[in-house]
């Protein structure tokens, strides 16, 4: 796969305003240094990175090359992440999309706003990145506004179904029954995300913790502790106790990490 290290064209603009977020793979690497898969999106992942960089084979086996991957589960179980674990991997940019400029008040307007962002990839290779893409791929069944939402949604189908080259979308929902059903067919591949597992829990308060020093070994406690907490609650409350560690001149215990769970007061799933 060719190598990009910057974007060749601007980023298009809705009321002055950039509609993307450009974070170059350098970025993307800082922010994807604790990241944990679990099993099945990993290989997924691999196997997707594997097929594009065996190309000249699918063309010749007249195959179609996946482009566009589509990631649900639940706010904060690391689909923002996987973005840009992607984008690092490709070694391409993150284009993260702004839907508070795409998404405008005459909805044909915004219709327009979504061609030209996709305009924009393919004319930069790139990682195109749609978070919450239910906000524009929303189903037009039972809607207030039918034939007006149809008209977003049916400029997103043909930008799906015209894009090609390098880049990749990728999109992510916490909605995943709200999606219209033919945008859903048109991604390639799809994962899946759910509260970390036991082993994942472990594994990522190893890599927050990192070389910080511990009052004995923490990871199995701390992790029965946080069962049923997102990713993104996990990290809060471990640099939570890591703060409290520096401010008491102590190494990390188990203590300061109950402390900074009751505060946190995180939401925990009844569901692992």
């Amino acid at each position: 796969m060719n190598k990009t290290n910057k974007n060749n064209s601007r980023l298009p603009k809705a009321k002055g305003t950039d509609m993307a977020t450009v974070y170059m793979p350098k970025e993307c690497a800082r922010k994807v240094r604790h990241i944990v898969l679990n099993e099945c999106n990993q290989r997924i992942i691999d196997e997707f990175m594997m097929i594009l960089d065996m190309k000249e084979k699918f063309i010749e086996q007249d195959v179609p090359m996946p482009n566009k991957l589509v990631m649900s589960g639940p706010p904060g179980t690391g689909k923002t992440l996987t973005a840009f674990y992607i984008a690092e991997r490709l070694q391409f940019p993150l284009v993260l999309v702004r839907l508070d400029t795409i998404i405008h008040s005459h909805l044909g307007e915004t219709a327009s706003n979504i061609r030209k962002i996709f305009d924009f990839a393919r004319l930069s290779p790139c990682v195109l990145f749609l978070d919450e893409f239910d906000a524009i791929a929303r189903t037009r069944d039972n809607n207030d506004e039918v034939k007006e939402m149809s008209r977003v949604v049916n400029t997103l189908l043909q930008c799906m179904d015209e894009f090609e080259g390098e880049s990749i979308l990728v999109a992510a929902t916490n909605l995943a029954d709200e999606l219209d059903h033919a945008v859903w067919r048109r991604f390639d591949t799809k994962m899946d995300y759910d509260m970390p597992s036991e082993q994942d829990r472990q594994q990522y308060i190893h890599l927050l913790i990192g070389s910080f020093a511990t009052m004995g070994s923490l990871e199995q406690s701390a992790s029965a502790m946080l069962q049923g907490c997102s990713f993104a609650d996990i990290e809060q409350i471990v640099l939570k106790a890591k703060r409290k560690a520096i401010i008491e001149d102590s190494a990390l215990t188990l203590n300061q990490l109950q402390t900074a769970y009751q505060e946190y007061n995180p939401k925990v799933h009844a569901y692992v």
